[in-house]
């Protein structure tokens, strides 16, 4: 049974250990709407029946683009916390809105963290309230496709050589993750099977942080030569990277 833990400061913690990365493509004009509905109805709900909802993100260079994460303890207490949720009330009060809003939300990789203690933190402080500030913080999500599990040697290559230039320009990596190979244990809400990726998160200040760092990283040398060496290796492609802004209620911010 799934159950809150608190550590020894009082606060929440949470065992993320299976972790899903959803990106939204939505209907034009509708991304506020959808988040004003999500922080309004769709947080606390959730992390009632055993999820948590780690950060909610606005695409800043896709302005019909969603991001948002959730985790689980396990691939079982994921099954039985999505069929509490969309089995009941609060869901079925309010799909319509959502799904209104939405072109497509299939977009989603299932993740683990690359090594212990590689997630996110699992002690967070109280969530914003309502109506709380939209946050001043800016977000990188690199997403990596390779050509085998990044366990196989893409995860320590990262370690050794991109992360380094990573911190360099100022980024504050906060979280890496690989696919979680599992079978989906809840095929109602599809996700992204047979891909193999490598998924980090990096922190700035502001987005002017963000869009120095991304153009020192243009500029480097030493970050090129990596990548070029990777793609002979395990990469299909140079990493995708995301600007994105946290929502109000954003645990992630």
């Amino acid at each position: 049974m799934w159950f809150r833990r608190l550590d020894d400061a009082g606060r929440l913690r949470h065992e993320d250990h299976v972790l899903e990365l959803r990106q939204y493509t939505l209907h034009p004009g509708q991304r506020d709407v959808l988040v004003e509905l999500f922080e309004r109805e769709f947080v606390e709900t959730q992390e009632a029946v055993g999820m948590h909802v780690l950060g909610t993100f606005r695409d800043l260079d896709a302005p019909d683009r969603f991001v948002w994460l959730r985790s689980f303890p396990s691939m079982a207490a994921r099954a039985d916390a999505l069929q509490a949720f969309y089995g009941g009330p609060v869901w079925q009060q309010h799909r319509a809105a959502a799904n209104a809003t939405m072109i497509d939300s299939d977009n989603v990789l299932l993740l683990q963290p690359a090594e212990a203690n590689a997630g996110t933190t699992t002690a967070t402080p109280p969530r914003p309230a309502p109506g709380a500030a939209v946050p001043a913080g800016a977000w990188c999500l690199g997403t990596c496709a390779l050509t085998q599990p990044a366990q196989d040697g893409f995860a320590a290559r990262f370690e050794r050589e991109l992360a380094p230039r990573l911190q360099a320009h100022g980024a504050r990596i906060v979280a890496r993750y690989v696919t979680d190979a599992s079978a989906n244990t809840f095929p109602r809400l599809p996700v992204r099977e047979g891909e193999r990726v490598f998924v980090w998160l990096a922190r700035f200040d502001d987005v002017a942080a963000l869009d120095a760092h991304l153009h020192a990283l243009r500029g480097d040398a030493g970050w090129r030569d990596a990548l070029a060496s990777a793609l002979l290796d395990e990469l299909r492609e140079p990493p995708e990277l995301r600007r994105l802004l946290p929502t109000a209620r954003s645990e992630l911010r």
